[in-house]
């Protein structure tokens, strides 16, 4: 072991021998061009599986190559001068290419497992893929217990369900599939290498997850429901949150939590059930939370409801408003308009709660017309929030195909693409015209295939993304 060792791999004993190092890989290979931004998100699922197996009794790590920038050639260094029982990787659209390529180079003595998105779409192609031909289990969906058991006893994938290897399937108890949310342990954030960390305002922050599944069918969405038809939709007891944002504060003296669910806003019931446990614990008069949200929910909840997440510290919520053409969130299946969104943020803001939206530009059946109405309603939203005590802000992406969801069949059953070519993620570099502060926190994100599916060309569109990055950096920061 090299003493840099200690700094890489996150959560584990390196004085003793380790059972598992669950491998975040890096979306580029930051040999070929350093790490730009700062800060990435923490690997949460990862964590969770590290802390339910570390309860077991394993020494496990977490090697966060993205967040540490590290090259493919240096991921495989540290795997293999660690030799851990296991490997694990979180397969990934964005990430699957670089991180074959790292399990090509994992010493033969260490067993390979994977899981992730990319596993449960496209499983048996992960299994055909000459670079994972040493993986011993594919494990799809929710994993903590059944990567506990496999590091208990390799032997036991015939027994859990939804683990697969070549020549086999394991069958088993289905309730491996959908684990009790509220048994889980709180997520040891020693496996965290940028959690909790100082946020913009200056306060100590920490994500969170409060929900598991999504109940709607957005039709580029990894979370849509047709795209995972077994996973059962699951909210943690308000109690049992609060719980652990009592121990993030206690620990770490965490006073801002960010829940990064697919859908944390989502259940009108939750809501109300939430804010009211909330309410009791006087949250917003101790802390500050963002939170995932949906428009039409939200769009539909009267004006106590939005009071009531106000004085409860709700500081920002996060909105997939992706489109300004109503013809395209219906092909989308958003279940929004334009008008509700401009209706939702107005309100919020207008209550002192920032919305952050989310679009998409490059859609597939996009016109020029329809990437125009997005790019002025990216625009109005800004001026509509103008001086309000809530703000807005833009992440605007380029749009990229994800397995297994509804829009990765639709371009698929036109004949005119392949998987493989819909894959074929590569890194982009926004910065032709001039690395700036703007470009800075865009550089986690820009990943494409590299392909046309709307009237826009690839290049129009990264040009409007560069624009649009840098006027909203220079509302954010000079206004």
């Amino acid at each position: 072991m090299e003493k840099s060792d200690d700094r890489a791999v996150a959560g584990a004993d390196l004085t003793r021998p380790l059972d598992a190092l669950l491998v975040n890989a890096p979306l580029r290979d930051y040999s070929i061009r350093p790490r730009v931004n700062d800060f990435t998100l923490p690997v949460l699922g990862m964590a969770y599986i590290a802390t339910y197996a570390k309860r077991q009794g394993f020494n496990v790590g977490v090697l966060d190559a993205e967040a540490m920038g590290l090259s493919i050639v240096q991921t495989q260094q540290i795997v293999n001068r660690l030799s851990p029982r296991w490997v694990g990787f979180n397969l990934l659209a964005p990430t699957y290419e670089i991180s074959a390529r790292i399990a090509s180079g994992i010493r033969e003595d260490v067993c390979i497992m994977a899981g992730g998105h990319q596993a449960k779409a496209m499983p048996h192609e992960i299994l055909a893929d000459r670079r994972f031909a040493r993986l011993e289990a594919l494990v799809l969906g929710e994993a903590e217990t059944r990567v506990a058991a496999l590091l208990g006893d390799r032997s036991s994938r015939v027994r859990l369900p939804g683990v697969m290897w070549n020549g086999g399937i394991g069958n088993g108890s289905r309730e491996h599939l959908a684990p009790d949310i509220n048994e889980l342990p709180f997520v040891d954030r020693g496996f965290l290498l940028q959690d909790p960390y100082r946020a913009y305002d200056g306060r100590l922050e920490s994500n969170m997850v409060g929900t598991r599944g999504c109940p709607y069918n957005c039709s580029f969405c990894g979370a849509a429901v047709s795209a995972n038809p077994d996973v059962m939709i699951r909210t943690r007891t308000p109690h049992n949150i609060l719980d652990e944002m009592s121990e993030l504060h206690a620990a770490y003296g965490v006073t801002a939590f960010r829940f990064i669910d697919d859908l944390f806003l989502g259940y009108e019931r939750f809501i109300h059930r939430c804010m009211s446990a909330f309410q009791s614990a006087r949250v917003g008069d101790r802390w500050v939370w963002d939170a995932t949200g949906r428009i039409n929910i939200l769009h539909r909840a009267d004006d106590a409801l939005l009071d009531t997440l106000a004085a409860n510290g709700c500081r920002e919520i996060a909105l997939g408003i992706e489109s300004g053409s109503a013809r395209l969130l219906r092909y989308m299946g958003k279940r929004i308009t334009p008008d509700m969104t401009r209706s939702v943020v107005r309100r919020l803001t207008e209550r002192g709660i920032s919305v952050k939206g989310y679009f998409i530009l490059g859609f597939p059946t996009e016109t020029r017309e329809e990437l125009a109405a997005t790019i002025r309603h990216v625009r109005e939203l800004w001026d509509l929030t103008e001086g309000r005590p809530g703000r807005f802000r833009a992440s605007i992406f380029e749009f990229r195909p994800y397995p297994g969801t509804p829009e990765w069949h639709r371009l698929i059953a036109t004949g005119r693409y392949t998987p493989r070519r819909l894959l074929a993620c590569t890194a982009v570099d926004l910065t032709d015209g001039g690395l700036d502060e703007a470009m800075h926190d865009r550089d986690e994100f820009n990943f494409s295939v590299n392909m046309q599916f709307g009237e826009a060309t690839v290049q129009e569109i990264r040009a409007h993304l560069v624009e649009l990055s840098r006027e909203q950096y220079q509302r954010l920061h000079y206004r």
